[in-house]
């Protein structure tokens, strides 16, 4: 897809805010990211998820491993933990980070 400044037009959240866990996991792999947008991990790393992209984008969540927050491709994950069962659907932000 077109990464341009957004990945997708809307995402999913536990929260208006999207600052409340969603759900945990397990990485089953190793993940190196393109860009500084991205979260790297490895594999039996325990990552957080905030929000999940939907539309354009759906391969793509947010989340964190440790201080670090980015995306990530969902596959990779083995969800065992769910922080919470509703999802609100919002808009997805602009991003104004860069990488250089």
């Amino acid at each position: 897809p077109d990464l341009g400044r957004r990945f997708a037009e809307r995402k999913r959240c536990a929260d208006p805010e999207c600052s409340m866990l969603m759900c945990r996991g397990k990485a089953m792999r190793d993940f190196k990211g393109p860009d500084c947008r991205f979260v790297n991990f490895k594999k039996g790393e325990a990552v957080y998820v905030y929000y999940k992209l939907i539309g354009k984008s759906t391969e793509l969540w947010a989340g964190s491993v440790g201080s670090d927050f980015g995306y990530f491709p969902k596959d990779l994950l083995e969800i065992n933990h769910n922080y919470s069962n509703e999802e609100l659907e919002l808009p997805t932000d602009v991003s104004l980070c860069c990488c250089f």
